[in-house]
């Protein structure tokens, strides 16, 4: 016995080893990496640590140079200003694709810059933003973009757009869209929850064993509505919310379709395991006196079940205040779109305030949840 048992155990702690060596390769964990990424790291980290919250009126002024692209599509700058804000290139015309370096100098002092193309039709196409130091200058590298030739002799330019703040500080617009995104994601969420409940708690009773399971009829209803809500809880909300999206068109609707359905199954599940805990001593005596099946759930079976149903409730809206801020980001909608616009448009600072918004909202919903649940206890 002491070997078989010996045997055994090692054999296990292998396949726990062997399983954990596994999961390290498949995952390709490189730790190391951690660190030598550090700057991009430390770079995003500032900018979501820095939310973008107050703000000030901007002077915008413009600053332009000719660039052909690619050489010989249009003049070329005979000379660069020596005075005066001014742009000046390390070569005058360039092929697609080529890099060169661009300088400004007398502009704006500590102001952000904006450098951008201006096509020949009039269009433009922002390049790179940067920063200019306490005398107005910035050094910065460009990669000449396979745009447009020159039409009629008019050629691609760069555009240096300066931005200096002035005036007062004021809420910013990142602030009010952030507000407004953030009370789509808590009443989606209400929403979702309320209908949600309408639904599952009636049903809850008919998935509970010690309500329903009674005969052959009385099981088959029982398995019935316990296989829809286990059916239904196997369905991620992403997986709900890209259905509906493709069904009805992306944004608000379609991600409260997905979280209703989602939260029905989930507090179907939980209503009718507090269905099935209640004391069953009340029960008994009204049966007992010849009390019908439905008088039996509504005076020995609700007032049990009431204060967990309520506290499931509170606590679900809770959860559901941060699945949606998920669903945004297949388009359902709220803070978690808008969180997903900025991060695929590189706007950090505005992504870091959206992110510290949900961090204050699901910290105030967990705090209310945990108060309503401990008064009804």
């Amino acid at each position: 016995m002491p070997l078989t048992r010996l045997v055994r155990n090692t054999f296990i702690t292998a396949l726990v080893i062997a399983a954990f060596v596994i999961s390290y390769r498949v995952t390709e964990a490189d730790f190391p990496r951690l660190f030598r990424d550090l700057p991009k790291g430390r770079q995003l980290l500032t900018a979501f640590l820095t939310p973008e919250l107050f703000t000030r009126d901007v002077e915008t002024r413009t600053v332009s140079i000719a660039f052909p692209i690619p050489c010989g599509a249009a003049p070329e700058e005979e000379a660069f200003p020596s005075e005066g804000p001014r742009l000046v290139t390390s070569v005058k015309c360039a092929a697609p694709l080529e890099k060169f370096t661009l300088e400004g100098f007398d502009l704006q002092p500590s102001s952000e810059v904006v450098i951008r193309w201006r096509l020949p039709d009039d269009r433009t196409m922002t390049a790179i933003r940067t920063q200019t130091d306490s005398k107005g200058y910035f050094s910065q590298e460009v990669q000449a973009r396979p745009i447009q030739a020159a039409v009629d002799g008019i050629p691609s330019r760069l555009e240096v757009d300066t931005l200096t703040p002035v005036g007062r500080l004021k809420p910013s617009q990142t602030l009010k869209d952030v507000l407004d995104n953030m009370f789509v994601t808590i009443f989606m969420a209400l929403l979702s929850t309320t209908f949600a409940t309408i639904i599952a708690a009636p049903l809850s009773f008919l998935a509970a064993g010690n309500i329903t399971r009674k005969g052959c009829l009385g099981s088959g209803v029982y398995y019935l509505f316990r296989s829809f809500f286990n059916l239904m809880r196997s369905y991620d909300p992403l997986v709900m919310a890209t259905i509906f999206g493709f069904w009805l068109s992306f944004g608000p609707f379609p991600g409260f379709l997905a979280l209703t359905v989602v939260t029905i199954a989930s507090l179907g599940k939980l209503f009718s395991e507090a269905v099935e805990n209640i004391d069953p001593g009340p029960v008994e005596a009204l049966q007992s006196v010849g009390a019908a099946p439905l008088h039996t759930v509504r005076y020995g079976v609700v007032p049990q079940v009431i204060p967990d149903f309520v506290s499931y409730i509170i606590y679900h809206w809770d959860i559901n205040v941060r699945i949606s801020t998920i669903i945004g980001f297949v388009g359902g909608g709220g803070i978690g779109y808008y969180l997903n616009l900025s991060i695929n448009d590189f706007k950090w600072n505005q992504a870091g305030t959206a992110i510290w918004a949900i961090v204050i909202v699901v910290w105030a919903m967990d705090f209310l949840s945990a108060e309503i649940r401990k008064r009804l206890n």
